[in-house]
């Protein structure tokens, strides 16, 4: 689908043979765009809105098909709710709905005219924003789709005064959406295709914007002492990787902000066997991962004037003749000393070295980690937000301020001693899992905060929010990239020169 700007030319009258979209509010009263078209229909628009249940709230529209007097096929009347109380979400949920209806609808061409709000220019950015973030299709194995299934909308173009600066603010936007894209499609492919080897080399991708890339194989891991990471992976035939990403847009020697993510590209869970049904989501084991990968990209894009570090570790977890026991008791890059109680608590046994392995090599005013980490965590807060750990004030209230700004929220859950003392060991330093069934998120966080040393530091349980079964106005159903928008908007709020 392409987007583009266009400055509204003469009268608002209509000349599309396809759709027109216009923003209404619930104060009954149309933006001129909107009034203009809906006199050269005689009030057709202003009778429809009238006969319905269409008070101009936002996420509401009203769809008026082949209007008489007018060569589009349909007049959609799009509400935002009080113009003065429209935000950014607004207007990008605006943009996504819009895209799914006219898709919907069988539509090649659209045009959506915005006016009557105090800035213009951002909300046609943030409306063509949102339009691409819900365009994303994973749809690369469908060989036999019915054409009345595939997406039939090929042009939106937006029209706005001041479209030059739309098009200006739009432009990060879009690179944002890059790095969305490109972790949704690593979320989305089969590990068939996306084992550890082939996820690292899609991450040279990012080369091309400047990214410097490089990338750990098992020898060099094993110098390292990663015999955590590399545990979780003796398992399978495929080899665990580590890379290491480098955005340099900041002040040089300025200490970098550093991503760690799990990638745990399939988990079966090893010998510790996770039940059948439900075992082919485990492909999506890998989205912290997946996440980390497409913010440097995002970052990279749009020139972010920061310095920042991208750390994933690459692995599968199989039940192979070598695979790690129940038992087992492994060192640490850190030289901690790890008793391995049940082999499907293996991501955080992979962030233990990526993480001790990123403060010691970079030095790093912070540390966030992104895990699809704990079942745990989808049955306290479900798809709704995603499980925040820190031993930050500021970091916990950066993250959940950029998640509110995004909608992709975040919701702070404790540690505390006594819960660490849950993985207290009689044969290691530390085990893997707490003494029971109770906390197993905050466990898990109390685990991966032994592996820190002190570098302020903070856990995004992403479990629950890195795969959808239901569409939403900006996120269609699969891979949602959640964390990505999140963390873009927390760097360039309070870490950006």
């Amino acid at each position: 689908m392409k987007i583009s700007f266009v400055e509204p030319k003469g009268p608002a009258k209509d000349s599309s043979v396809g759709a027109v979209a216009v923003i209404a509010t619930p104060d009954k009263k149309l933006p001129p765009t909107a009034a203009a078209i809906d006199k050269s229909l005689s009030g057709a628009l202003t009778r429809a809105i009238a006969g319905s249940k269409f008070t101009g709230k936002p996420g509401q529209s009203i769809n008026l098909l082949a209007p008489a007097r007018s060569k589009a096929h349909r007049i959609i009347a799009c509400g935002i709710g009080e113009a003065k109380k429209a935000q950014s979400r607004t207007f990008e949920d605006l943009g996504g709905k819009l895209v799914a209806d006219l898709n919907g609808a069988g539509e090649k061409e659209a045009v959506i005219w915005v006016d009557g709000v105090e800035d213009a220019a951002e909300a046609a950015a943030r409306i063509a924003y949102g339009a691409r973030l819900r365009s994303y299709r994973f749809d690369k194995y469908r060989t036999k789709e019915p054409k009345e299934k595939k997406p039939s909308l090929r042009r939106l173009s937006v029209a706005v005064p001041g479209a030059a600066q739309a098009r200006k603010l739009f432009a990060p936007l879009d690179k944002i959406a890059e790095g969305v894209f490109f972790t949704r499609d690593l979320v989305s492919e089969p590990a068939n295709v996306l084992f550890p080897a082939e996820f690292a080399n899609r991450t040279k991708a990012l080369e091309e914007l400047g990214v410097k890339v490089k990338i750990l194989g098992e020898k060099e891991l094993n110098k390292l002492g990663m015999r955590a990471l590399l545990g979780v992976g003796q398992g399978s035939v495929r080899e665990s990787q580590l890379v290491v990403m480098q955005w340099n847009g900041g002040q040089p020697k300025e200490a970098p902000v550093a991503f760690v993510g799990k990638g745990v590209c399939f988990d079966t869970g090893g010998i510790s066997i996770k039940p059948a049904p439900g075992m082919e989501d485990m492909k999506w084991d890998m989205g912290g991962a997946g996440v980390v990968t497409g913010l440097m990209m995002a970052l990279a894009g749009r020139k972010a004037a920061v310095n920042a570090v991208g750390v994933i570790g690459l692995v599968e977890n199989m039940p192979g003749g070598n695979a790690q026991r129940p038992g087992d008791i492994v060192a640490s890059m850190s030289e901690q000393t790890i008793e391995v109680l049940n082999t499907d608590a293996e991501g955080r046994l992979v962030l233990a070295d990526a993480l001790w392995y990123t403060q010691k090599e970079f030095k790093p005013k912070f540390m966030v980690d992104l895990a699809t980490l704990t079942g745990a965590i989808i049955i306290a807060l479900g798809g709704e937000h995603a499980g925040l750990f820190s031993d930050s004030d500021d970091l916990s209230e950066q993250l959940t301020a950029a998640g509110l700004a995004v909608n992709e929220k975040v919701w702070r859950l404790p540690l505390h001693e006594n819960y660490d003392k849950e993985l207290d060991c009689d044969a290691a330093d530390v085990k893997n899992i707490g003494g029971g069934r109770s906390a197993g998120s905050i466990t898990a966080a109390q685990f991966l905060k032994r592996f820190t040393n002190n570098v302020p530091w903070a856990h995004l349980d992403i479990a629950g929010v890195t795969w959808s079964k239901k569409d939403a106005p900006t996120v269609p159903k699969g891979g949602t990239g959640f964390g990505v928008r999140l963390l873009d908007r927390f760097v360039a709020d309070n870490y950006e020169d």
